[in-house]
């Protein structure tokens, strides 16, 4: 047999939960071959890889990513854009918390983009369809594979702009069939980021009317819930409620209970998942294996202040009589608002990436001195509004029972752009197999192989990957079981980890020893 690349001597993680057991993995036209241990040693011409002593394993896919634009960003997002294939990652699901690169009615483009800066890490374009996005990545090569969500804020903003009010029919109407044809088209499933503008202003009734369409083509709603603080329970379950009345499957991202008002809830939302699960209900989610989150340094005001997009909220910062407002809204609380700073405090947001500020990155805005809500405001207005931050929010008993969950599997969350952005990006695979299976024994390595590949193919329909047999994709990662761990810190957020000594994508080897080859054989993969 000819073989593209052999793997030989490993012992093979198959991504199905299965016990370790030993063969050699063969490639051959970007398809897997299993073999016997102790196949052809020649690799019947192709390259071998030594792999005595390591686990073969699928290639990790990270369900939940803000990669939407990174590859686009060229020269500049370079390192960003290699962190997530060192780790083992072959694919990436982006246009998660309810924000895309598309779509949008052609009039509504403009608006879209200039907000679209703050998230994206520069001036990228807005598609008014899924196929412009396919396109547009086409002629940007990458390392892995990528395929997207379509964002309900991004779909809102596309027909009805950044207004506060409940959509007319014909726009629903509209929103419906833009959502219809990008599914159609290959987009992954519907996600929803109901604590950011405009997402937040999207009731019960408009996201079930959305999820419909998604369920139509049997594609989940994955939701960045409304509160994942003190009122994380009941945004549960109007989570719950959505995918009832739509009939579309639940995936909840980066599942937590944040704030001090939430510390201890996942004793109360697992079971409850999982009570669910009991009645046939199909809901899952994904959690990254840190106590700290990130998000932008906006949407620690209220959701009134970010009415109308970026450009909005930098002329309300300007207007001290509109800090004021802010000031108290934040001290007293909004009805339905998370309020990240009410519950933990000011000395708990830390500076992430601040483009033309680096110095402050790594402070908190109570380190920054002066009034932290006028600090803030400077620093976006300095900014224009692109400031990423680090919420100090979660405890670890939280994170380790969502992780050690059944029906959890790991995304990272991770958020590419320049700066000192989350060390998530760069660690959470290697992190969950060092720390979390081999140091503290939360689940066995092929059960954590299980999390990051084949539970997140079958969630996200996608056939043939996240598993080692005959003709799946050849998508691999050939890791230490002994030293594989996390180098990624928040002073040095990009450092690659340990241990994961090969990644094989779409049958071509793109990291060898720990290091990215010239190769860029990822894609735009779609249904």
């Amino acid at each position: 047999m000819s073989l593209d690349v052999l793997i030989s001597g490993g012992l093979v993680a198959d991504g199905t939960g299965a016990p370790l057991r030993r063969a050699d993995v063969g490639v051959s036209g970007g398809r897997l071959v299993l073999l016997p241990g102790g196949g052809p040693s020649d690799g019947g011409g192709g390259r071998v890889i030594d792999a005595t002593g390591l686990v073969v394993a699928p290639g990790f896919i990270d369900v939940h990513t803000h990669s939407d634009a990174v590859t686009l960003l060229g020269e500049a997002g370079r390192e960003l854009a290699a962190a997530p294939v060192r780790m083992g990652v072959t694919v990436e699901i982006c246009g998660n918390c309810g924000s895309s690169l598309f779509p949008a009615l052609p009039e509504r483009v403009p608006a879209l983009r200039r907000s679209s800066r703050a998230g994206f890490g520069g001036d990228i374009s807005i598609f008014q369809d899924y196929g412009a996005f396919v396109e547009a990545h086409g002629h940007a090569p990458r390392s892995n594979h990528l395929t997207s969500l379509v964002g309900h804020g991004t779909l809102r903003a596309g027909v009805l702009g950044y207004e506060d009010r409940p959509a007319t029919r014909a726009e629903l109407d509209t929103m419906c069939a833009l959502l219809d044809d990008a599914l159609a088209a290959g987009a992954a499933g519907l996600s929803t980021g109901l604590i950011y503008t405009p997402g937040t202003y999207g009731d019960t009734a408009e996201v079930v009317a959305l999820a419909r369409v998604a369920a139509r083509y049997g594609k989940p709603y994955v939701t960045h819930l409304r509160d994942e603080m003190s009122r994380v329970e009941q945004a549960l379950e109007e989570a719950v409620e959505i995918a009832r009345d739509s009939g579309a499957a639940l995936h909840v991202s980066h599942h937590k209970t944040a704030g001090k008002h939430a510390w201890g809830r996942t004793r109360r939302t697992l079971p409850r998942i999982a009570e669910l699960r009991a009645q046939g209900m199909d809901i899952t989610c994904d959690v990254y294996p840190y106590t700290e989150g990130s998000t932008s340094l906006s949407a620690m005001f209220p959701p009134w202040a970010n009415d109308g997009g970026t450009e909005a909220l930098l002329d309300r910062l300007r207007d001290s009589g509109e800090r004021g407002r802010m000031r108290r809204a934040i001290e007293d609380g909004v009805p339905g608002w998370e309020n990240t700073v009410g519950n933990g405090g000011w000395d708990r947001i830390s500076v992430a990436c601040a483009a033309n500020h680096p110095e402050v990155e790594g402070r908190t805005i109570a380190e920054l001195g002066g009034d932290p809500v006028d600090t803030a405001a400077e620093l976006l207005l300095a900014e224009e509004g692109e400031v990423t931050i680090i919420s100090h929010s979660m405890r670890e008993d939280d994170v380790q029972r969502v992780l050690a969950s059944e029906f959890a599997m790991i995304g990272s969350d991770g958020v590419p752009k320049p700066g000192h952005p989350h060390p998530r990006l760069a660690g959470t695979f290697p992190r969950v197999l060092g720390r979390y299976s081999r140091d503290q024994g939360l689940f066995p390595l092929e059960i954590a192989v299980h999390k990051m590949t084949g539970m997140a193919a079958d969630r996200f329909g996608l056939e043939d990957r996240g598993v080692v047999r005959d003709g799946a994709h050849a998508d691999l990662v050939v890791l230490d079981p002994a030293t594989v761990a996390d180098g990624a810190t928040y002073a040095d957020p990009l450092l690659p980890p340990v241990g994961v000594e090969a990644v094989v994508v779409a049958g071509r080897i793109a990291v060898e020893r720990g290091a990215l080859t010239e190769d860029r054989p990822g894609r735009i993969i779609g249904l």
